[in-house]
């Protein structure tokens, strides 16, 4: 040992014990103990009073939990691999975003140049080949870029990620707060946050080839970003939870659903519009000539094509749609996963529960009673609320 006096602080444990003392006595002489060890390896104390007494104190040494400090490393290594996931969501998602808007003013660009063009070709007194030509091309390649950029949505891409990173931060600092209260991590906790990574990791994937996530689904489902909740034995839940459940289910997840599949349509008609009006609008260019009736038509089809083009295209992406839909995609999950959680605690913990959903809805707890009050009296008269859960989204 280097010191009698560091002899405490080099203790690996947290209970001040000593681990395979080197000598059979130690003295500690800035805290009047001494410290013996048998020879059945008990460790004991004495400490010197005042009136030169001696008070003997039994030391139990803490037992070195391996398993609990194998559990612990895993459960850092984790902590690093959220802390990765964070930052890369939070590069990609900025990435997206720059995509969505680099392409809008791309595609803005070039169907408004088409569209110039195709007028100057319509007002020359003779057909102007390379005016024809290249309107052609720019409203071929703005058609092209569209169906790609429509099939991608770059607003949507870019919310996914906005989406992940605020969910992967949480967990992130929901693991620094077990390791920092919790004495004893397990294997069980390892698995739950490695489960809850995984879970995220499928909810909002990276790649774009193969694992993209659907833009245009039949119907808009809520998105979910959690292992499935095991749930332990069945108990009676507190009623004022049960009504706070039914309003969820019944009212504020409804309402986002349907205000998400509402956004999905104009998206979906959207994305059909822009590409069909630009590549009418290069058909009508390739088919210029003023002299011609059909060429007079063309005309008229590569302007006004082009100017619609520019336009549903400043609509769908200019006012992110499809970020709109994710949007209320994933505010219908977070009322589903207030659903299931509170259905999985029951009246476990029942005042920390009523606290934590209390502030996820953005209400005190008095609002929160007074809301079951009133979704049980609408219930027995057979009435709908008039009220939403959440006072935040």
């Amino acid at each position: 040992m280097a010191t009698q006096s560091s002899i405490f602080s080099s203790m690996p444990c947290a209970h001040n014990s000593i681990l395979r003392p080197s000598k059979k006595r130690i003295v500690v002489t800035n805290a009047n103990m001494s410290l013996h060890m048998k020879a059945d390896d008990k460790l004991t104390a004495k400490i010197s009073t005042k009136d030169n007494g001696k008070i003997p104190i039994i030391l139990q040494p803490c037992s070195h939990d391996t398993a609990a400090a194998s559990a612990t490393a895993k459960l850092y290594a984790v902590l690093e691999a959220v802390a990765d996931r964070v930052e890369m969501h939070a590069n990609i998602g900025e990435q997206r975003n720059n995509w969505n808007s680099l392409l809008l003013n791309s595609i803005n660009t070039m169907t408004l140049t088409a569209t110039a063009m195709a007028g100057l070709t319509a007002a020359a007194p003779e057909p102007v080949l390379g005016l024809k030509l290249s309107s052609a091309a720019l409203f071929a390649a703005a058609t092209a870029m569209l169906v790609v950029v429509n099939k991608l949505q770059p607003s949507q891409l870019a919310e996914e990620q906005r989406n992940a990173t605020r969910l992967f931060k949480g967990l992130h600092q929901e693991i620094q707060t077990a390791l920092t209260l919790s004495d004893h991590v397990t294997e069980t906790d390892v698995a739950k946050a490695m489960e809850r990574v995984l879970a995220l990791d499928r909810a909002y994937p990276l790649p774009l080839i193969g694992v993209m996530l659907e833009k245009f689904p039949a119907e808009l489902e809520a998105a979910v970003w959690w292992p499935p909740l095991k749930k332990g034995e069945e108990q009676e839940m507190e009623e004022e939870m049960r009504e706070i459940v039914s309003v969820l289910r019944e009212k504020d997840k409804q309402e986002y659903l349907k205000l998400g599949n509402a956004a999905l349509k104009l998206n979906k008609m959207l994305a059909v519009l822009g590409p069909v009006f630009a590549g009418a609008a290069a058909v009508g260019s390739a088919l210029l000539d003023p002299s011609s009736c059909i060429g007079g038509l063309g005309v008229g089809v590569a302007v006004g094509g082009g100017a619609l083009a520019t336009i549903v295209n400043i609509v769908e992406h200019g006012g992110q749609v499809g970020m709109v839909v994710e949007m209320y995609r994933n505010c219908a999950g977070s009322f589903q996963i207030m659903e299931e959680y509170i259905e999985e605690k029951g009246v476990e913990n029942g005042e920390l529960m009523e606290m934590k959903v209390s502030l996820q809805l953005g209400r005190s707890l008095s609002q929160l009673k007074d809301l079951a009050v009133a979704s049980a009296s609408c219930r027995q008269h057979g009435t709908a609320i008039d009220e939403f859960a959440s006072k935040l989204l």
